[in-house]
C-alpha cells in the first residue's frame, strides 16, 4: 500500500526571501547552451533502446 503524501512545508523568513529572489532573477540560456543540450539529448536516444 501506498505511503499518504505529506503536506508540503511552507518557507518563511530568510529561506522566502531567497526562494522569492532567485525565482524573480530568471537567466535565458544561450542559443549554443541550447544546441549543446539538443545534440546530448539526440547522442543518448540514439543509443537509448526501448521495447515498446
Amino acid at each position: 500500500m501506498a505511503k499518504p503524501i505529506k503536506e508540503t512545508p511552507f518557507l518563511c523568513g530568510k529561506d522566502a526571501d531567497t526562494f522569492v529572489k532567485e525565482n524573480k532573477e530568471v537567466k535565458k540560456v544561450s542559443n549554443e547552451e541550447k544546441e549543446e543540450i539538443k545534440e546530448d539529448y539526440e547522442l543518448l536516444m540514439s543509443l537509448a533502446e526501448f521495447g515498446i
